[in-house]
This record gives C-alpha cells, sequence and structure tokens, in this order.
C-alpha cells in the first residue's frame, strides 16, 4: 500500500479514550496533542471487533498476533478462559480496512498489547511474562506494509516529522 497521507492511526488509549480493558486510558499529552492537532486518528482494535469496556484481560495463548491470524491452535483468551479471538481478528480488518480508506501507511500502537503490541506481548500465562511478537491487529497491519511504531518508540525525531 503506498500511503500518501501524513495522517497517522493511533491506539485511541494513547489520546485518553477510555478504551482499555479496565476502563481507563493510556493518556500520554504528547499524543493527545498530536489529536488536537488532526495528525492522528484514534482506534481501538478490540472495542472495533465487538469487545465492551471495561472487559476481562485477555492475553495470546501459544503464539503471537500472526499465529491468532494463521494458526488455529493460537487464540487469544481473557484471564477466566473465555476464548475472543474471533473479536481480536474482526478488530484487526476493521482497523485495516480504515488505514485503506484512508491511505493511512503509518499507526502509532500502544506496546504490550494483544492487538496493538509492536516487538513484545504478553504470553498468555497473566504473569507480566513478554514474549517477542507483534499483537493481533499490529501482525496484519505489517502484512499489509502499514508502519507500525510502538508508542514508546515514538518519540524519535524521525517519526515526528
Amino acid at each position: 500500500m503506498k500511503g500518501v497521507s501524513t495522517i497517522k492511526l493511533i491506539s485511541a488509549c494513547l489520546c485518553g479514550i477510555n478504551c482499555k480493558y479496565d476502563g481507563k486510558s493510556n493518556y500520554h499529552p504528547l499524543f493527545v496533542e498530536l489529536f488536537k492537532k488532526g495528525e492522528v486518528i484514534p482506534v481501538c482494535p478490540e472495542q472495533l471487533g465487538g469487545l465492551t469496556t471495561p472487559r476481562t484481560p485477555s492475553e495470546i495463548k501459544n503464539g503471537t498476533g500472526i499465529d491468532v491470524l494463521y494458526n488455529n491452535k493460537t487464540k487469544v483468551i481473557t484471564k477466566d478462559t473465555k476464548d475472543v479471538t474471533a473479536k481480536f481478528i474482526k478488530g484487526a480488518y476493521e482497523t485495516l480496512n480504515i488505514a485503506k480508506l484512508l491511505d493511512i501507511d503509518t499507526a502509532i500502537f500502544k506496546s504490550r498489547s494483544p492487538s496493538c503490541g509492536m516487538g513484545n506481548v504478553y504470553d498468555g500465562s497473566f504473569s507480566g511474562k513478554l514474549i517477542k511478537g507483534d499483537g493481533v491487529t499490529t501482525a496484519l497491519l505489517k502484512e499489509n506494509k502499514i508502519n507500525v511504531i510502538n508508542n514508546e518508540e515514538y518519540n524519535n525525531k524521525e517519526w515526528s516529522k
């Protein structure tokens, strides 16, 4: 995909939108400022997939986002063992659709999330242990040539231009 837009997608929780599993946000003034300037469009793949807020925490069991998309044995499971894989996949495709409709080629996503995580995600044990890999939405966006930037890495001046 050859995006020409300078607008980026962003995890809605980073803009102060209360869409996290616990009903809170990951408010960060830098990202709120980008939102106010119209430089980012907030999305919450988990809500786009039909999950409510608040909701039981979820993690990817037996793999990473790419495995969820292409391996029937890898699931997204809530802490109380409910399978929410289909909702995570639906949210990923809805997010991809938004990016394509708006010709967006970059997303700033929340680290470690089972949807938005980039580089590391929780291992599915709900113990706080991280493994290398991406969340479901990040994996799908990257498969479709959309650049994903981890919110913790965004301060790199090269990205903020």
